[in-house]
Order: structure tokens, then sequence, then C-alpha cells
């Protein structure tokens, strides 16, 4: 059985930075594209972050700020926030894909993601 578990969640301030870590189980890890997505209070869930291979994707607002990375040693995948922002408040999910072929558009795609974690809050006040 696949579990995703996000941590590293919380409250701060803006200009603040967090880590969120993904520990994966039950599936064969480096097979697998890994993304972020989150969801804001009263919006529909979107593309965060994803990385797959070497290769990895940002949505554009947050390009510059929002670095993803992957141990494979340690089954888990990161994004490291910096200079947050209030509008970077949401639930943040992150997701698994078996697709590696897929194009950079399947890639920001929800549907494409197989697994999800429960989600980790991230609160930034202004």
């Amino acid at each position: 059985q696949v579990h995703l578990v996000e941590s590293g969640g919380g409250l701060v301030q803006a200009g603040g930075s967090l880590r969120l870590s993904c520990a994966a189980s039950g599936l064969t890890f480096r097979w697998y594209n890994m993304g972020w997505f989150r969801q804001g209070p009263g919006k529909e869930r979107e593309f965060v972050a994803a990385i797959s291979g070497d290769n990895t994707y940002y949505t554009d607002s947050v390009k510059g700020r929002f670095t993803i990375s992957r141990d494979n040693a340690k089954n888990t995948v990161y994004l490291q926030m910096n200079s947050l922002k209030p509008e970077d408040t949401a639930v943040y999910y992150c997701a698994a894909d078996s697709e590696v072929l897929g194009t950079s558009a399947q890639k920001r795609d929800s549907r494409m993601y197989e697994y999800w974690g429960q989600g980790a809050q991230v609160t930034v006040s202004s």
C-alpha cells in the first residue's frame, strides 16, 4: 500500500522560509515523478512544482523562490520555500506519478498523479 506523508508545514511571516518534506513508502520511489500541488482558501488545487529525473518544473508564481528536490535513498521529496508571501497560504500536497515519459504539461496536471498525501498546512502572515 502506497503512503505519502507530508511534514514541515506551519505558520511563518511574509519573507520567511519553510521546507516541506514528503516521505513515500510502498512504491519504487525512483521510478516516479513527484509533484507538489496546493489548494488555497476558496481556490482550486493548483500545480506548484514537479521533479522527474534531473528535470524540474515550476509554476510561474514560485519560480526563483521555491526549489523542489528529491533524495531517492530516503524516498523523500522536498519543497524549499523562500521569500514566502501571504498568497502562498494553502494546504500543500505531494503526489506521485508513474508516467515518467509524460510531457511537461502532463507533469503539471493533477489528473496524472496516482497517489496523494494528506496535505500540510502552510500559513504566511503579512
